[in-house]
């Protein structure tokens, strides 16, 4: 299984139940890695979406312990095992575990490459990711070149980002 998210520079992932930024090139990163994929992710998550509506053109296993959850086109879970028995009908190379901060803890352990948006600045944040670069079970197998947020489409303006990938060595 694969993992993706962003994160600032202490592995903040969010404040408040939303995003830390909205960034277009992040946000095309994500669509072009998980389009026609599964996905692995927590009701709050869900919640984040626009209309708290699935996201097109993917399996959506939702996460949850609300019974009365109402989320047309997820498949709900109620357990990691239940998420973990429902996505193993597919190729683990195209399920993706993309949050939120309690879905990744309980996740990271059966994935072996994690794609992390890197945003170059500090944030307000509640919620974090394991630091991987702190962890001898991961290594940094790619970085892009250095990205500038755009004004125009961007909810932070001259931010600085990269694009990376880790892989699991243990």
């Amino acid at each position: 299984m694969k993992l993706i998210v962003a994160v600032d520079n202490e592995w903040g992932i969010g404040f408040k139940g939303d995003l830390l930024a909205r960034v277009r090139g992040d946000l095309k990163n994500f669509a072009a890695l998980t389009k026609g994929k599964v996905l692995i992710y927590g009701s709050k998550t869900l919640e984040t979406f626009p209309e708290h509506k699935i996201l097109k053109n993917r399996v959506n296993i939702v996460l949850t312990r609300r019974k009365n959850l109402e989320a047309e086109g997820a498949i709900l879970a109620a357990s990691v095992e239940e998420a973990l028995s429902l996505a193993s009908g597919y190729n683990t190379d195209d399920v993706f575990v993309i949050g939120g901060e309690s879905v990744y803890s309980q996740f990271l352990e059966y994935c072996d490459c994690c794609y992390i948006t890197k945003f170059l600045k500090s944030f307000e944040k509640d919620a974090y990711f394991p630091d991987l670069d702190a962890s001898d079970e991961w290594t940094l197998a790619y970085r892009s070149a250095v990205r500038t947020t755009d004004p125009e489409t961007d909810t932070v303006e001259g931010m600085k980002y990269v694009f990376t990938r880790y892989r699991r060595v243990k």
